[in-house]
């Protein structure tokens, strides 16, 4: 009885260490077969809310292409242009400014742009206060007024504000009795709310969020250039044709996709189009515009 246990203890010795091999053996096989693509998104909100946001959405990416596609998310705008640069992410969604950060050291590539609800490639940067704010009816009233804006490199929440309000009101950062810039679109919000700053900009999708939750409008940019998606160069041309096929085929106003769309953020949920880099020209000549004005969009390092 003893010998015939100790044959079955060698038995399993023996085997356990083959099944495992075949099983690691055919995980790799596998792992080939679904190349690791990596996206990665500027940090729009708390990187938490980011992944809710945004994991149905790689989710969907996994099940319609033939890659696994894994989310990124850094701490700041910045941390998502290193990690494109050093090509530890493939694919970017990005803003106009941090797109022509990226482009300006030959890092990333324009690739499709996002749609709004009404079917085109733009978005508003928009001017919030509390709702409660008697004093703050206009962009004029700001003056003498502490101010939030978001991320040095936020596009919508710091440049085109920024860029509106010297050329549009003839209001320039000394006007503030005080202002800073915070790391997030809600993070504007929510400190306008706890009464921190009395006025500032953010998304506008983000302002709608809280647009009759104490928060109210009281100005917004002009149109900007959408929400981009942004590819490193060296990019594998069958996984570009894979990704653009399916997001291309997107269509909001088919129930079905709706349904599904609506669990990704409000930034990426209307669909996508082709674009190339003069679409982003005046975010460019906004960038100028304030150089000139002395104001350096490029602060946060």
């Amino acid at each position: 009885m003893l010998r015939y246990c100790a044959i079955i203890v060698l038995f399993s010795c023996i085997i356990q260490p083959i099944l495992f091999s075949d099983l690691e053996a055919a995980a790799s096989d596998q792992g080939r077969m679904s190349p690791v693509v990596r996206l990665g998104v500027i940090t729009l909100y708390h990187p938490l809310v980011m992944y809710r946001q945004y994991q149905p959405f790689v989710d969907f990416l996994s099940k319609s292409t033939p890659y696994d596609f894994e989310l990124k998310i850094a701490q700041d705008y910045l941390g998502i242009i290193r990690l494109l640069c050093d090509r530890s992410i493939d694919i970017a969604l990005l803003g106009g400014l941090t797109y022509i950060e990226a482009a300006s050291t030959s890092c990333g590539l324009p690739f499709l742009a996002a749609l709004n609800s009404e079917q085109k490639p733009f978005y508003h940067g928009t001017f919030i206060a509390k709702e409660g704010n008697t004093e703050i009816g206009k962009l004029q009233n700001l003056k003498g007024k502490s101010f939030a804006f978001a991320s040095h490199h936020s596009t919508s929440g710091n440049l085109a504000p920024l860029y509106h309000l010297y050329a549009n009101e003839k209001i320039g950062l000394q006007d503030f009795s005080t202002y800073e810039n915070l790391s997030y679109h809600d993070s504007v919000a929510r400190e306008i709310l706890r009464g921190n700053y009395d006025a500032g900009v953010v998304l506008d999708s983000v302002a709608r969020k809280y647009q009759g939750k104490g928060i109210k409008i009281i100005g917004q940019t002009d149109p900007l250039p959408g929400f981009l998606l942004v590819i490193r160069p060296d990019l594998d041309s069958a996984l570009i044709s894979s990704l653009e096929e399916v997001l291309l085929d997107l269509d909001y106003l088919n129930p079905k996709q709706k349904a599904m769309m609506d669990t990704w953020d409000v930034n990426i949920r209307y669909g996508f189009l082709r674009v190339d880099d003069s679409r982003y020209d005046p975010v460019r000549q906004m960038i100028l515009y304030l150089q000139k004005q002395g104001i350096s969009i490029e602060s946060e390092k």
